[in-house]
């Protein structure tokens, strides 16, 4: 077996391929602050590399706010009549239906406070209570609406951030790419989040290893276990990856768009399977919010996921929660 070992920052997945007669072609690259690396079969073995980089710098002039001429960064300075592209409005729109469906653990109007806690392109504040709940005023998506192809606000300083599932929609965009110009066969990554279509030539599956949630900014972590994927996409939510540590406490990226602080649970990281790789990255992140019993509700009522959490007992011994059909999807892999 050929590993094809993509273990960057930031990324919750090793990706595997099997040698074959049918010779892979196999890109990758730097966007968006992180790596993508894409595997496809084209019998013409055509170089898409110069379209897909050329789409990807396209997508962050949309949705980057750490591009300060993007979209999103011109909406949140309250520029007049910037007008929305359909990369900005496919994220908006299902940002909100997930909000929605979430009960607002998901919200993207938590950017003043992804700034203010130091995990955006902002300065970080001094932490106080008094200053939590003074931005919590203008977090919230009920807040900020799409009127045709302009933003409106209740507030001036509503600001959005797109982060948390921006990548997971650049690997549908990618993936629309591959797929309009009639290939079958590969998967993209982009910052950890994968789709995958179709299948090898020797008609085996992609795999995809997710990673055990041990602190860990920088290298590759264990991996927990192995998942088939076809025609199907999955990203990973975790506490492990972006952090900051203060006085000895560690404080995770994911914060609570209701109480202005990081998500205080026990779940460690969400995996989440389903069609299209941006219903996976933002339900993930709903997911490590709402924690691990809210979750098992919401899922009841979302038969259209699957999702792999591993979770903290109270002795602090990793557990797993998974959802009916996740059995199906792993796999063990020979040493």
């Amino acid at each position: 077996m050929k590993l094809l070992l993509a273990g960057f920052l930031f990324f919750s997945f090793s990706i595997y391929a099997q040698n074959i007669e049918l010779e892979p072609v196999y890109i990758e690259g730097e966007a968006q602050g992180t790596t993508y690396h894409i595997t496809y079969y084209d019998t013409q073995n055509r170089d898409f590399q110069p379209e897909i980089i050329k789409l990807l710098q396209d997508f962050d002039k949309s949705v980057s706010t750490y591009d300060s001429n993007s979209i999103i960064s011109r909406i949140n300075r309250n520029e007049p009549m910037v007008v929305v592209d359909d990369y900005f409005r496919a994220c908006f729109l299902k940002a909100k239906e997930i909000w929605k469906n979430t009960k607002g653990a998901f919200d993207p109007t938590v950017y003043p406070l992804v700034n203010a806690w130091g995990f955006g392109p902002g300065k970080k504040q001094t932490i106080e209570k008094a200053k939590i709940d003074s931005i919590l005023k203008f977090v919230g998506f009920n807040k900020i609406s799409l009127k045709g192809n302009y933003i409106t606000k209740k507030d001036p300083r509503v600001a959005l951030d797109f982060n948390a599932f921006a990548q997971g929609y650049s690997v549908d965009v990618v993936s629309d790419f591959l797929l309009l110009k009639n290939i079958t066969s590969f998967i993209v990554e982009i910052g950890g989040e994968v789709y995958a279509k179709g299948r090898l030539p020797n008609n085996e599956n992609w795999l995809v290893g997710i990673e055990k949630p041990v602190d860990n900014k920088e290298g590759q972590n264990p991996i927990q276990v192995y998942a088939r994927l076809e025609d199907l996409a999955v990203a990973t939510s975790g506490n492990y990856r972006r952090f900051i540590l203060e006085d000895g406490i560690k404080y995770a990226h994911h914060l609570d768009p209701k109480t202005g602080y990081p998500a205080k649970n026990n779940l460690l990281s969400a995996t989440v399977f389903s069609e299209e790789c941006i219903s996976s990255d933002a339900n993930a992140t709903g997911i490590l919010v709402m924690g691990l019993e809210k979750a098992k509700i919401f899922l009841e009522k979302h038969k259209e996921l699957e999702v792999y959490l591993i979770y903290s007992d109270d002795k602090g011994n990793y557990q797993t929660y998974q959802t009916a059909g996740i059995k199906r999807l792993f796999v063990a892999i020979e040493p």
